[in-house]
């Protein structure tokens, strides 16, 4: 599947969740996080033409959308391998939420992705979601470990994030093979498109580690790009700087992992951003914006 019809079909999906789970409540902690925003009844209310909800509905994806311009191009290699990307190339201040692994499946998280149209990337990991095995030690502790399993991923694509991938048991991928990459790669794309209907487009290796062979076999299972990130995000919302300064910068990529205390953390994180200054950026359309259609496609 090329770059652009992969960006459309996801585009399209974005729109069809929203438009659906644009009335659904809230859950724990609806309405309660950054500005205090609160969801507002979908199309079929009853409301009348005078004071209709549907109007007032926000449209299209969730998230600062990037201005003619704004970004600038992410060169692509000869090679067509996926290019490997840690920020946005903008000026402008604004930061990406993304956040990985799926072990913590707190409800008031989805609450405040749907209630205040957050755009967020979920990179999800199969044995996270599906709780198998040893739980990871940052995950320890919570109250929703695997509570909804792939149902909560659905909740979260029709609350507007984007679903990618993660790989299915977090390996450390340059210790394998091609052969072993491809499948743990390619394994996540497929199972989340069964479970979810949607294609990943993105790729996070595990650690952040990968090597030419992950780059050969993010290419082979369709994957238009890998995204690293510019800062953590630890507990109680504090964000770990990887600059000097210690400071926010245009384009930074922020990760988070599914952990305790997830709505909490989330809400003092969303604030923290604001109060800064910044804008929450919609992922999908600033990589559109930045990589296009590579070479080739049509």
């Amino acid at each position: 599947m090329s770059a652009a019809k992969s960006w459309a079909i996801r585009s399209a999906a974005a729109f069809v969740a929203l438009a659906m789970s644009a009335g659904c409540g809230t859950g724990t902690d609806g309405g309660s996080g950054a500005g205090g925003a609160t969801s507002t009844p979908g199309p079929g209310t009853g409301v009348s033409s005078a004071g209709s909800a549907e109007a007032a509905t926000p449209k299209g994806p969730p998230g600062a959308l990037p201005r003619p311009g704004e970004v600038k191009r992410i060169p692509r290699s000869d090679d067509g391998l996926p290019p490997v990307i840690s920020s946005i190339p903008t000026k402008r201040k604004v930061v990406f939420l993304t956040i990985d692994d799926g072990w913590e499946q707190d409800p008031g998280f989805v609450s405040q992705v749907r209630s205040q149209r957050i755009p967020i990337a979920a990179f999800v990991m199969r044995d996270a979601v599906e709780a198998r095995g040893a739980v990871d030690p940052t995950a320890q502790g919570g109250k929703f470990l695997g509570a909804g399993k792939w149902g909560y991923v659905r909740d979260l694509r029709d609350a507007g994030a984007t679903i990618e991938n993660h790989t299915l048991t977090h390996p450390s991928l340059p210790s394998l093979g091609y052969d072993q990459q491809k499948a743990e790669i390619c394994g996540s794309s497929k199972l989340i498109r069964k479970h979810t209907g949607t294609q990943p487009a993105l790729f996070r290796p595990p650690f952040g580690s990968y090597n030419s062979l992950t780059l050969k076999a993010a290419k082979a299972c369709g994957l238009d790009a890998l995204l690293l990130w510019t800062a953590t995000v630890q507990p109680g919302g504090k964000i770990a700087y990887q600059v000097p300064d210690k400071k926010l910068r245009p384009g930074d990529v922020l990760l988070l992992h599914f952990r305790p205390n997830l709505s909490r953390d989330f809400r003092i994180l969303v604030n923290k951003i604001k109060r800064r200054g910044f804008e929450l950026g919609n992922l999908d359309a600033y990589l559109k914006a930045a990589i296009g259609t590579p070479a080739g496609d049509s």
